[in-house]
């Protein structure tokens, strides 16, 4: 008979939302079972977040020494290691991975069972032999690739980012289908490593962000020699692999390669998981659940990717949050955030929290466009960076509605753009702030300010001046 636990809390699911939940709830002293078949840390450690920002690092260097030359450096072209570099993405990894050990958590106190888990009823997962009847589950199994169904590919090796961090050699030639994040990321770092990329994409290029900053973005890669197709049909994979699309003239082309590259976005992880048993609704679009992230089952919460929102490892990581509240301390909480980032790591950086123009304007809602361009800005100016701008979306009020940034490091200038709009602050604490000098961060700065200078700079104000003056 299969031994029985009773734990407070289960977990299915050792990615970065479910051992968010594991630590924190094991932590403040309730009993944990993690269920994990594959390796702790999940996508986001294993094949996502990790291992690309670390072949990207990598990458910079590369176009560091290969820019140098501006700087008055002469270094020549740079020698890439290619499994050199790959070592250094493995080293990476397993940095990391020492605190998603199952060493940590077990030394935590979590009881983990290396096993696929399964509900068999309302109440019981079954895992490794053994059956589990929680006080609270919680799903966070997250997603896998999506593979096109594209004529030829059935019989055509390509890789995806499950298995790209493999490669020991370098691709003599890159094919990438899919210009979302990943892809537009991916492409960037193998052509400074030396290969040669063409990249395709059946829409535009980061369709969801602001066009005028993908345009930027988009120039600077073609200026680094990728091969960029959007609104392409892709008709068919021939061996090679051989990419035979339509161009959006409807012109039949092919774009021969050694390596392809499906980026082509991730789908929820529900299957198996017997979610009929458990009374949980779902569908392939992923687990239906509520504004605090309960799903049909009251004994169940799921997060991360496999709800089906938006994808993104420090979402899963703060949902966790949420959820270790809620179950703990019987204190209900809304887990959607007010301000969600969203970053592309490319070099620049496309960072964005809140709304784009066409997306306040679809809604109907009235707003006031301030930029600033980079080119403006001293430190840019500096280190010889000559493209970017911020694009702040400002209610007539104040009320900021949304920001976009292109600019090296956007990732981290987006930070306080983030804490403005989750805390509600007014768009003048942004422009009273201290800015350190010479910083990226004075665009910023200078495009809160910029709202305010209309009004600053104007006739009243001016006769304002001059009165007070006249009183002494």
């Amino acid at each position: 008979m299969a031994e029985l636990l009773t734990p407070d809390l289960c977990v299915i699911g050792g990615g970065a939302g479910g051992l968010s939940v594991a630590a924190g709830a094991v932590q403040m002293g309730a009993s944990v079972v993690l269920v994990e078949a594959r390796r702790l840390g999940g996508d986001c450690l294993n094949s996502g977040c990790v291992p690309s920002k670390a072949l990207i690092a990598a990458a910079r260097v590369a176009q560091a020494l290969n820019t140098a030359e501006g700087f008055g450096i002469r270094i020549g072209t740079p020698e890439i290691d290619f499994k050199a570099v790959m070592d250094h993405v493995q080293a990476v990894i397993e940095t990391i991975a020492r605190h998603d050990s199952t060493a940590r958590f077990e030394g935590l106190g979590v009881r983990l069972i290396e096993a696929k888990g399964r509900f068999v009823n309302r109440r019981e997962v079954e895992a490794g032999g053994m059956r589990i009847r929680a006080r609270r589950f919680v799903i966070a199994t997250g997603s896998r690739p999506i593979i096109p169904p594209i004529p030829g590919l059935e019989t055509t090796p390509y890789l995806t980012t499950d298995t790209l961090f493999g490669l020991s050699e370098r691709p003599d030639q890159l094919l990438i289908i899919g210009a979302g994040a990943v892809g537009v990321e991916l492409a960037q770092a193998f052509r400074r490593l030396g290969v040669p990329v063409t990249l395709f994409e059946a829409a535009t290029m980061l369709g969801e962000e602001e066009p005028e900053l993908v345009d930027a973005l988009r120039a600077q890669l073609r200026r680094e020699g990728i091969e960029v197709w959007e609104r392409v049909q892709i008709r068919k994979i021939e061996p090679g692999p051989t990419v035979v699309f339509a161009s959006p003239h409807g012109r039949e082309e092919r774009r021969a390669g050694t390596h392809l590259l499906l980026a082509t976005g991730r789908r929820p992880t529900v299957e198996d998981l017997g979610l009929e048993a458990a009374g949980i609704r779902f569908s392939e679009d992923g687990i239906a659940v509520d504004h605090r992230l309960r799903t049909s089952n009251r004994r169940v919460f799921a997060l991360g990717d496999c709800t089906g929102g938006p994808q993104f490892s420090h979402l899963a990581g703060w949902q966790a949050a949420a959820v270790v509240q809620q179950i703990l301390f019987r204190s209900p909480v809304r887990a959607i955030p007010r301000a969600l980032p969203r970053v592309v790591f490319t070099d620049p950086e496309l960072a964005r929290v809140g709304l784009t123009v066409a997306e306040a304007r679809a809604r109907g809602i009235s707003f006031r466009l301030v930029e600033e361009m980079l080119s403006q800005n001293h430190r840019a100016c500096a280190e010889r960076v000559h493209h970017g701008r911020i694009r702040v979306l400002v209610s007539p009020f104040g009320r900021i509605l949304g920001c976009s940034i292109l600019a090296p490091n956007a990732s981290e200038l987006i930070v306080p753009w983030v804490l403005a709009i989750e805390r509600h602050l007014p768009l003048s604490a942004l422009a009273r702030c201290l800015i350190p000098y010479p910083t990226y961060s004075e665009i910023s700065k200078r495009a809160a300010g910029s709202f305010f200078a209309s009004f600053l700079f104007s006739q009243p104000t001016r006769r304002l001046v001059r009165l007070l003056a006249r009183l002494g």
